[in-house]
């Protein structure tokens, strides 16, 4: 037994490595900014069909009229997501960057969410475009993106690839102008990852994820998985480390899709 404690021990630098993971405090903090979306639509979703356990249904009309603000808020999660996840990376990356070369949250947030709806939302027939994959299902590629924008936006701040205005120029304006090359090659690189995947599967990235990951989407959504997760936050504890810090950015994704 003290064999097994001691061996645990040697094991705790690591985990409290993947603990302070910037890329896992991201996913942390980027839901965390979105959770009033996830309570907010909530509430419609329990009002709709919490009465159907006592035999209560709404008549079509109603229903629609509850679920349309879940559909705009919930629906469209992995969308703000995005956002939020790479607004959290981009004040981790600023840490390690000069207090007068600051990467804009601003823009790599827009940036962010422009990537994810080329990555995840395929045109209408009609006009507009589809949003099946921009709820929970698309959480995964909305991390993607947030992850590929930010990466893209530090190299391009860090060695300068910017277009600096002179000095005269007001700093709005020429914030505007420094961020116009990271945010069009964030862009075009996600969008190029998206044609590249559309060529070879003929479905979008998001499309592609949820295909491949759909077993472990089940898996994590029967006994054995909620066993397993809820095993990693004890044995996380156990050891002296705050389990839900590594656990829950690593299953956020799996366990929201669920969701749907």
């Amino acid at each position: 037994m003290n064999k097994l404690i001691e061996l645990i021990e040697k094991g705790k630098p690591f985990f409290e490595k993947i603990s302070r993971n910037k890329y896992l405090r991201a996913i942390r903090d980027g839901f965390i900014a979105g959770m009033p979306v996830i309570l907010f639509s909530s509430i419609f979703i329990l009002i709709a069909y919490v009465p159907n356990a006592w035999g209560f249904h709404w008549s079509k009309d109603i229903e629609t009229f509850l679920m349309t603000p879940y559909s705009y808020s919930m629906g469209i999660l992995a969308f703000f997501v995005g956002g939020t996840t790479a607004k959290a990376l981009t004040d981790s990356m600023n840490r390690d960057l000069p207090a007068t070369n600051q990467i804009n949250f601003i823009s790599t947030m827009l940036a962010s969410m422009v990537g994810f709806l080329l990555m995840a939302a395929e045109p209408a027939k009609e006009g507009g475009f589809l949003t099946a994959f921009m709820g929970t299902k698309g959480l995964l590629t909305a991390f993607i993106a947030a992850f590929v924008t930010v990466n893209v936006y530090k190299v391009c701040v860090k060695n300068n690839v910017t277009i600096r205005m002179p000095d005269e120029v007001p700093p709005n304006i020429s914030q505007v102008f420094k961020d116009l090359i990271p945010f069009t090659l964030s862009v075009v690189l996600l969008y190029a990852l998206e044609l590249v995947v559309k060529a070879s599967l003929h479905v979008t990235v998001a499309e592609s994820i949820g295909t491949l990951l759909a077993p472990l989407f089940s898996a994590a959504d029967g006994y054995v998985g909620i066993t397993i997760i809820f095993g990693a936050f004890a044995f996380f504890w156990f050891i002296g480390i705050h389990g839900p810090s590594i656990v829950e950015p690593a299953i956020a994704a799996i366990t929201y899709a669920n969701a749907e």
